[in-house]
């Protein structure tokens, strides 16, 4: 109850407000002061059968533009005590009839995926733009879905520019192989007619450096670095490089990190990072910036 104004009585009175109706009616008179009203506070209601549960869900979840009817759709549940067979059959065919079932299925899939990799949420709604649109042409029928979920994250991730590797894409992706992957990756690309783009050294960097705990210093002695090494021709892959440039810093630096934490910070071998190493070795005087080290330390660092 509150107190508004009646023009009946004359005088402020104590009102009632009839939920039902949506009345405000006055408690001295009866007289109805506004009819009609909204309820604009929140309407929480459960439909679950145990009564004993307090979930307050009215509504379902957020539509999807990329599903049919926005995703929305009914979901009939078994009355208890019933067990008829025939009613279980025909709900059961009814639900496989969705035509938005396979695309929920891949889009969790994706989902899950990114949880993984820890990717955000733009990286997962572009997968699955992609992912709808090769569904669209019919042309992931007879593949293994994994293998097409994994191509179009991985192209996903390139074109927010948050670039994964194969490796890492491959990780998580129920035991796709790099052949599948490469595959399915060369299919969707020229079927969707996109741009591959190129994978730099410098958009590893700085992730492989967080997973390290480098400081600030060194984290940019290594950009620097390696940007500096794309003037020179060192034919390894971009992980290959950074993985090297980033154990050429580490041995600069004060606090250390001995190889075997390289190689599962970046997911490339020991030895891999030796011979890449190698072949950085007889540019690392002009590729490491003067600011953080001395030419005499460059001197002392171990031959590969």
């Amino acid at each position: 109850m509150s107190d508004v104004y009646c023009s009946d009585c004359k005088r402020a009175t104590e009102v009632v407000f009839d939920h039902s109706a949506g009345d405000t009616v006055c408690s001295e008179c009866g007289l109805v002061l506004e009819s009609h009203s909204i309820d604009e506070t929140s309407e929480w209601r459960t439909f679950a059968n145990e009564s004993g549960d307090n979930d307050p869900v009215r509504v379902g979840g957020p539509t999807n533009p990329l599903l049919a009817d926005g995703g929305l759709s009914t979901v009939i549940s078994m009355p208890n005590g019933v067990t008829s067979d025939f009613l279980s059959s025909s709900l059961g065919r009814w639900r496989n009839r969705d035509p938005n079932r396979s695309l929920i299925l891949a889009f969790r899939n994706i989902a899950t995926m990114c949880d993984r990799l820890g990717l955000v949420a733009t990286i997962k709604d572009r997968a699955n733009e992609i992912f709808q649109k090769v569904e669209d042409q019919k042309s992931s029928r007879g593949r293994n879905q994994d293998v097409i979920l994994a191509a179009c994250l991985f192209i996903a991730c390139r074109q927010e520019d948050k670039p994964r590797t194969i490796k890492e894409i491959c990780s998580v992706a129920n035991g796709v192989t790099m052949k599948e992957f490469g595959q399915a990756y060369n299919k969707i690309v020229n079927q969707l007619k996109l741009e591959r783009g190129q994978l730099h050294a410098w958009d590893l960097m700085r992730r492989f450096c967080s997973h390290l705990g480098m400081n600030n210093q060194a984290v940019k002695a290594a950009q620097e670095a390696v940007l500096k090494s794309e003037e020179f021709d060192i034919r390894r892959t971009p992980v290959s490089i950074a993985a090297a440039v980033i154990y050429v810093i580490m041995q600069l630096s004060d606090d250390k990190k001995p190889l075997r934490d390289i190689s599962i910070a970046t997911g490339v071998t020991e030895g891999t990072i030796r011979k890449s190493y190698k072949d950085l070795y007889p540019h690392i005087s002009k590729m490491i910036p003067s600011w953080y080290t001395k030419e005499e330390d460059l001197k002392n660092i171990s031959s590969p």
